[in-house]
């Protein structure tokens, strides 16, 4: 891998921008975008063994978790948002989840719900928490350190044990889409259409790095075992469709698509089967989204974070096509229909749509526009993320 000098460049304006370094008394946090921007600084540290890349990774999971794990300080409520002391709170800063990060603060339990004014409001999301868990584990990977790791297990059996529910207390489990800050009632109830895949993806990551882990150890740690919550997460998998036109959503498919093939050929993953219809749906919705009008559009139309985050799902396709190749008996088992190798070489013609976006946010003159400049800490992190995506794509 070689360095990108323009990653570099985004992501030192990007610590300035949000008051990482130099360290501002009132940092600028917000949940997805610091979990693309830890992946993007380790990174960065892997391609040029730089270690004041690896050092932001840490000072901004550290500084994430001081600001988001805590209470507002609009909020009559203070301290951590767990309700642990200073001490124990510092010791496991996810226990409570993390906040959003949004300007306004959440809507109390009695107060009347605005669809529009809602995603100006604080809270937490099921799946900025497995973004976040996902950075936390790459931590540990990349740097050794298992605590990382801990931290996303104890992050991962918060959200699932608060997240999840049953409707009428029986039935087929749901996720919550968004939740209050102390995690004590439910903002939105409907289910993000990728979250249970998130989950389930996300709870294999964090188990097969803390089962290396306690390959060391003559005594595994049960509390750190995400078991029980991968087999209930399976089940929710089986009754959601993934087709989706967004290209966000999209990306985030063919990402998770890398995401199950690493984890099958590790032998760490439940269902292998679902690798074979991420890719189908994945496909399903580029043939829809290509055949739109959205690429041809100017800039004041256009969400960049979102056309980036299908550019970094396309570049997962090239890795996952890579993949395939490398291990076709791990592919060819009875759990897929067909090989997923046959789906991708019929993705492989959208490739270009990659160069398209890159190129087009490349272009100092789109990244004036009102839209970016309007997102423009995601949008700045996600472009990073798409120049050079192994930090974030790879277990």
């Amino acid at each position: 891998m070689q360095r990108d000098p323009l990653v570099s460049e985004i992501m030192t304006a990007y610590a300035g921008l949000t008051g990482l370094s130099p360290a501002d008394p009132s940092p600028q946090r917000y949940l997805w975008t610091d979990a693309f921007a830890v992946c993007n600084f380790l990174g960065l540290y892997q391609q040029t063994g730089d270690k004041q890349y690896r050092h932001l990774a840490s000072l901004l999971v550290d500084q994430v978790h001081a600001v988001l794990g805590r209470h507002r300080a609009d909020d009559l409520r203070s301290g951590w948002i767990s309700g642990l002391d200073e001490q124990d709170g510092a010791g496991h800063p996810t226990t409570g989840g993390l906040r959003i990060g949004k300007e306004m603060n959440e809507r109390g339990p009695e107060d009347p719900f605005d669809e529009q004014l809602e995603w100006d409001r604080d809270g937490q999301y099921y799946h900025y928490l497995t973004q976040w868990m996902h950075s936390l584990n790459r931590m540990s990977v990349v740097t050794g350190d298992p605590s990382y790791n801990n931290w996303a297990i104890e992050l991962a059996k918060t959200a699932h044990a608060r997240f999840i529910y049953s409707p009428g207390g029986r039935g087929q489990k749901r996720i919550y889409w968004k939740m209050s800050i102390d995690l004590s009632y439910s903002l939105v109830s409907s289910m993000g259409q990728h979250d249970p895949l998130d989950g389930l993806i996300t709870y294999s990551e964090l188990q097969a790095t803390a089962r290396k882990y306690s390959g060391q150890s003559l005594r595994p740690n049960l509390s750190q075992d995400l078991s029980a919550e991968i087999a209930d997460i399976a089940k929710i998998c089986t009754e959601n469709s993934l087709i989706t036109d967004d290209p966000l959503g999209i990306g985030g498919l063919l990402t998770n698509a890398l995401k199950i093939a690493q984890l099958v050929i590790a032998d760490n993953f439940i269902k292998p089967d679902l690798l074979e219809t991420v890719v189908v749906s994945s496909l399903i919705g580029l043939d829809s989204y290509a055949g739109g009008t959205s690429l041809k559009l100017p800039a004041d139309y256009r969400l960049a974070f979102r056309e980036l985050g299908l550019s970094i799902g396309l570049a997962g396709a090239q890795r996952l096509k890579g993949l395939l190749e490398q291990y076709p008996g791990v592919f060819k088992k009875r759990e897929f229909v067909q090989s997923p190798l046959a789906h991708l070489e019929s993705l492989m013609q959208y490739v270009p749509i990659r160069e398209k976006i890159n190129s087009f946010w490349l272009n100092p003159k789109n990244r004036q526009s009102a839209t970016w400049m309007a997102h423009r800490n995601i949008n700045m992190v996600m472009l990073a993320t798409s120049l050079a995506p192994e930090g974030h794509i790879l277990l």
